[in-house]
């Protein structure tokens, strides 16, 4: 999607080469821009991804390259990190250094504890900084364009004449036995909310391989978790089980998923291009949804999903 095209009032004529006035109203063509190109207004807000932080060394590598691909796609923007816990820069110090407008994007992917409570209590402890909050990774197409990536990368194909249900019924198709299936792997939470989301994302992972059954599985707080959902899978009669990695990093539930794995175990999402086109949407809608009234200006910048 691209940006509006700013209006401009009528320029008065200085001189024979000037050009003629244009009525109030007609808005200005400054034709097509090529794929993926942006449009940002000046002094955009900072972006703050904001991480949860793992003791995996890797972890801290793989955020770093996702908000490297980031930058790349939108140059001058100004992107910062900061961290749950676990991992320096901390959300807090991040924020005590910043002045101005501010939108917190979290690497997370669904509505749970730390986007609900601990994203909003990390604001109201920057009175300094007028700051919003995007929505969290998921659910979106572009978070199971990535899923789906991750999953050809290690290796796994949807079977070939595997049927297609309905959206509705992906994640409880009965199938008949030895056809494919994916685990959805996330973090978990308590927060129906957010469990809810998760299964959106299954819902659009499935449309993506084609109808194969996609079931979220869990890490931590909530079921079934990844061993529980082998064996539901294997009794419907799947002996082809796939996990896909919602998770942002490597860390400890990631490898305790994969290590459940029966088969394929995609890597975590890192920094895949769905996914750093999907962090610059969310903190986009923030800087739309504020454009005619915010304090953010009418210039929001837009990248192509």
């Amino acid at each position: 999607m691209t940006a509006p095209t700013a209006q401009q009032p009528p320029a008065a004529a200085t001189g024979p080469a000037a050009r003629p006035p244009r009525p109030r109203g007609t808005a200005v063509s400054r034709g097509a821009r090529p794929a993926g190109a942006v449009a940002r207004a000046p002094h955009a807000p900072t972006l703050v991804a904001v991480a949860h932080g793992s003791r995996d060394p890797r972890a801290l590598r793989s955020v770093h390259a996702l908000l490297a691909r980031v930058r790349a796609l939108r140059p001058g923007l100004p992107v910062r990190l900061g961290h749950i816990e676990l991992n320096r820069p901390l959300l807090a110090g991040t924020l005590d250094g910043l002045r101005g407008d501010t939108v917190l994007v979290p690497l997370l992917f669904g509505h749970g504890h730390h986007v609900t409570h601990d994203l909003p209590a990390a604001l109201a402890a920057a009175p300094h900084l007028t700051g919003r909050i995007a929505e969290p990774l998921g659910p979106h197409p572009l978070l199971a364009e990535a899923l789906h990536g991750r999953l050809t990368e290690a290796g796994f194909t949807p079977e070939a004449g595997q049927s297609r249900p309905a959206p509705q019924e992906a994640c409880h198709h009965r199938p008949t036995p030895g056809h494919t299936a994916v685990i959805l792997a996330a973090a978990g939470s308590r927060a129906p909310r957010s469990a809810a989301g998760t299964a959106a994302v299954a819902e659009l992972l499935s449309a993506r391989l084609g109808g194969v059954p996609v079931l979220p599985a869990y890490a931590s707080a909530a079921r079934p978790t990844v061993a529980e959902a082998v064996r539901a899978l294997t009794a419907r009669g799947h002996h082809r089980i796939a996990v896909a990695s919602c998770f942002t990093a490597p860390g400890r539930f990631a490898a305790q998923c994969a290590a459940d794995a029966p088969g394929t175990a995609a890597a975590p999402l890192g920094d895949h291009p769905a996914l750093a086109r999907l962090v610059l949407h969310r903190y986009d809608q923030v800087l739309l949804a504020r454009s005619a009234s915010g304090p953010y200006g009418t210039g929001a910048a837009t990248v192509a999903v």
